[in-house]
């Protein structure tokens, strides 16, 4: 089992040398009782802690199941005490503040064992011992007996092949050594034990094997075990799963440390308290700036830039609109004497403005005035700017064989019946891509993209077939994106539905994929007028996207698209461009609208823009009656109750100006009222319908557009100083045009926006900045102040690192220990000072309300308040950190013998 070949152990160095151990040679059996005799200082502790891994010879070698410990590093010795060796010592060196069952079942924490399996083992073994009832008592509340017996289940929790046990009954009455001794016999049946005692009564009473030493050398051996029998002993080799040293969870680190800091209540309470000062000067701070800007920002008229400014070819005048009801866009109509008071027609330019016409902006001229004209140097204030052309990424995977799976728009959410979730796309979030497309056209600024992603394999695409892969910075992809993509099989996703359903949980493992196997990817898109094909019968053509064999010749004739490049998020970057994992050239975009232009469906459109290709008549000649009758019927009740029906334009004017303000404001309410309820009548296809413009929606949706006629043109600003010189380029535009003489080319924007007063939030930051950074200074005392009180921690838990150590703790796990102190010093000195901040903000709060007539102004934010705490634990940490190391490197003998 055990074999010490002339081992020496030296204590100190040159002339204060002494040698505690002399060439001594010894083997052991796995299964037997050895009493190791002598008197105090002849090398028998010393030899008791080389067997048990706790001190290192200084020459020699230790052989354990026939292999030598020369080369063993510390982490092996850490596991060879864990899982090989259990230690009982005449102190009994248990650690106070846990109690029976925490001190036995620590062994178990450091071997990985679940919790339930270590409360079902410490019970089982202290019953062994019998002490079964007394689990939940402190070490201090029991006698030396049963100390020691609860030593000794420690040391066998583990189930060692070897149990060490130095002076077991040096400190116990005569009755108590003999049940100890009983009790040692009884585990010597089965493995190896190696007592050291003062007594030869009793190593001749229960030891099978008595070995003298007498100043560091073996005197005399009552059994001893030759070197050919130990060569013909065969072992069961213990798996190097088993063998595996696991370190000591975090949680056992708090549990060890917050029970030790429990014994010191006030101590801890007023470290906390000092290290919470300057995280209270920093929160009031934080408070009373937070507060001011939420103020600042409640009081302005607009609010920050709203990325992109978006043009479309369609929109209403919302900014005259909101311009009438602020009385910002009321003009006089004529001039007249100052010398009375006169009125001027708001609720005629309100009402010619609600009831008007949806502005049609001219994109085609707006479009080449900044591409070609003086609108170039918009460019300069701009991060891109994007031209949408409402055409879709139609993109299956490649092998139609097997299946026709769209890849996007994603159909993951069709596969566990949410649908496709399209609705979300018109929810008016500007700017934002669709949930459910993967897919996203990328910008055409390649220097800007090169200067956002690293490209970490392959390249960057650069023809209308290809394609670049984009990851996280943890170079990762979401599993919805791999299932979206086809790259994981989706019935997968099918069953965590399925299993959500019936209360369960599924998942399945994460995978990984070389760079390769993503660079192998092909997919297939078709233009979106291949999905329709003329019928005779119907004489129109129809829609056979649920047509599978129609759908799978088209895909198989379809673009062969390839994954070129994959690239990463560069972390200098503050923004990234690409919102899907992957992205395509505009090149692409070009080449559908070619096909689609050239398509049979798309000539047919283009050929006869009166007719509609889908369904045989004439634009708007297939209105669904019914409705529109209905929506006609309900537009002149309303007119005829308010009686108003008969009247011109005019006359409404004169009717409502001669009406009195009372009754003005009836009728203006009631009009609203019955205005809103036809509109909600009325679906947006009926009212497309009655304006002809079911040309245009054939168009969007069979892919056909112009390059030169965008139907969204989003201008996405450097920042918000450059937003407003893009508003400057705008109207210089509308400027330019109206002088013209052609105000139909006046553009319209959507901007909801306005100016901040940005200069007093830059001063209220600057002044926060300011404070903070000396309020700082309290938090780097309270760091070393805290560094200090943990240094005194490692002194006082001195025998506890010992313990520790014998029962297989790393270095690593001792310096996760302290941390743990300080991680739990530092989470309550941050609770501290957040309650203190927040109980402070009462009366602030009153001091100000009582001079400035401002309500709730300071107020802690959550997220401040969280970081702060954050900031106090990780100060804490480092003002342990020289601790803890300090501790980690103690020697376990030493630290054993300290008191």
């Amino acid at each position: 089992m055990l074999q010490l070949k002339n081992i020496v152990k030296d204590y100190g160095e040159g002339d204060s040398k002494v040698q505690a151990l002399k060439g001594v040679s010894i083997n052991f059996r796995a299964n037997e009782f050895v009493s190791i005799l002598g008197h105090s200082g002849c090398g028998k502790t010393t030899l008791l802690n080389i067997v048990g891994g706790l001190d290192q010879y200084t020459d020699g070698d230790l052989i354990i199941k026939g292999k030598t410990t020369k080369k063993y590093k510390d982490k092996d010795w850490d596991t060879y005490r864990n899982h090989s060796v259990g230690f009982v010592f005449q102190s009994y060196n248990l650690i106070m503040h846990q109690t029976v069952l925490q001190n036995v079942e620590l062994a178990l924490t450091l071997s990985g064992v679940s919790k339930s399996e270590r409360r079902r083992r410490a019970k089982e073994v202290l019953e062994k011992v019998g002490l079964g009832s007394q689990i939940h008592k402190k070490p201090n509340q029991m006698s030396g007996g049963q100390m020691q017996r609860v030593a000794i289940a420690r040391a066998l929790i583990n189930d060692p092949e070897i149990l060490l046990a130095d002076e077991p009954t040096g400190a116990l009455d005569t009755e108590t050594s003999v049940q100890i001794m009983d009790l040692l016999k009884e585990i010597a049946k089965d493995r190896l034990v190696i007592m050291v005692t003062h007594n030869p009564e009793l190593a001749e009473q229960y030891s099978t094997r008595i070995v003298k030493l007498l100043d560091g050398e073996i005197t005399d051996d009552s059994m001893p075990y030759s070197d050919e029998e130990a060569a013909k002993e065969t072992y069961e080799e213990l798996s190097k799963k088993d063998l595996k040293h696991k370190r000591m969870s975090y949680f056992t680190a708090l549990n060890l440390s917050f029970n030790n800091l429990l014994t010191k209540k006030g101590r801890t309470l007023l470290t906390a308290f000092a290290g919470s000062i300057g995280i209270i000067g920093i929160a009031l701070i934080l408070s009373l700036s937070d507060g001011f800007r939420n103020y600042i920002k409640s009081v302005e008229e607009d609010t920050l830039s709203t990325y992109p400014l978006e043009i479309t070819d369609e929109s209403i005048d919302m900014s005259a609109m909101m311009g009438i009801m602020l009385g910002t866009e009321m003009k006089s109509e004529e001039e007249h004497d100052m010398d009375k008071v006169y009125s001027n027609n708001f609720v005629g330019n309100y009402m010619k403005n609600m009831l008007g016409e949806v502005k049609v902006n001219d994109m085609v001229s707006f479009k080449d005035y900044i591409e070609e004209g003086d609108g170039q140097k918009m460019k300069d204030y701009t991060s891109d700017i994007m031209y949408t052309y409402g055409i879709t990424i139609n993109a299956y995977k490649s092998d139609v064989e097997k299946e026709v799976y769209q890849v996007n728009p994603s159909t993951v959410f069709d596969s566990i019946g949410f649908g496709s979730m399209s609705e979300m796309d018109n929810l008016g979030m500007t700017g934002t891509q669709s949930t459910t497309n993967v897919w996203s056209e990328m910008i055409s600024n390649q220097e800007l993209l090169e200067n956002q992603y690293d490209v970490v394999a392959g390249r960057w695409p650069e023809n209308y077939d290809e394609v670049v892969m984009v990851v996280t910075k943890d170079n990762e992809i979401s599993d919805y994106e791999l299932y979206s993509l086809g790259i994981r099989d989706v019935s997968e996703m099918q069953e965590m539905m399925r299993a959500a359903l019936k209360g369960e949980t599924k998942t399945y493992p994460n995978t990984s994929y070389t760079y390769d196997d993503l660079l192998s990817l092909t997919y297939k898109v078709i233009p979106s007028s291949d999905f329709y094909e003329y019928d005779d019968s119907e004489k129109c053509y129809v829609d056979k996207s649920d047509d599978a064999d129609y759908l799978k010749d088209k895909i198989k004739n379809g673009l062969d698209i390839k994954v070129v490049g994959i690239v990463r998020p560069n972390e200098d970057a503050t923004v990234h461009s690409i919102t899907t994992t992957i992205g395509y050239t505009h090149a692409l975009v070009e080449k559908l609208m070619d096909l689609s232009r050239d398509s049979e469906v798309g000539k047919a459109q283009l050929d006869d823009p009166d007719k509609n290709v889908f369904t045989g008549y004439e634009f708007g000649a297939d209105l669904n009656e019914e409705a529109q009758k209905e929506a006609e019927q309900q537009a002149q009740d309303a007119m005829s109750e308010m009686g108003i029906a008969d009247m011109t334009e005019d006359q409404l004017y004169e009717y409502m100006a001669s009406l009195p303000a009372d009754q003005l404001k009836q009728f203006m309410q009631t009009m609203t009222e019955q205005t809103q309820s036809v509109s909600n009548s009325m679906s947006l296809s009926d009212l497309k319908s009655a304006e002809n413009a079911t040309y245009d929606d054939n168009l969007v949706t069979l892919g056909i557009a112009y390059e030169n006629d965008p139907k969204v043109i989003r201008i996405y600003p450097i920042d918000f100083e450059s937003k407003e010189k893009i508003i400057d380029v705008i109207e210089e535009y509308n400027d330019m045009v109206k002088a013209n003489g052609e105000e139909e080319k006046e553009i319209s924007y959507t901007d909801m926006v306005g100016t901040m007063m940005s200069s007093i939030s830059t001063i209220i930051n600057a002044i926060s900045y300011v404070l903070m950074a000396f309020v700082a200074i309290s938090l780097v005392v309270s760091s070393i102040m805290i560094g200090i009180i943990t240094y005194i921690s490692v002194l006082e838990r001195t025998k506890e690192i010992g313990v520790l150590r014998s029962i297989g703790a790393s270095k690593k796990d001792i310096s996760r220990v302290f941390n743990a102190e300080t991680i739990i010093i530092g989470f309550v000195a941050g609770l501290i000072g957040i309650g203190v901040t927040v109980l402070l903000n009462i009366p602030i709060n009153a001091v100000i309300h009582h001079f400035a007539g401002l309500t709730g102004v300071a107020k802690l934010p959550v997220t401040g308040g969280a970081l702060l705490v954050a900031i106090s634990v990780v100060l804490t940490m480092i003002g342990g950190l020289i601790p803890s190391r300090v501790a980690s490197k103690k020697d376990p003998v030493e630290a054993l013998r300290s008191e």
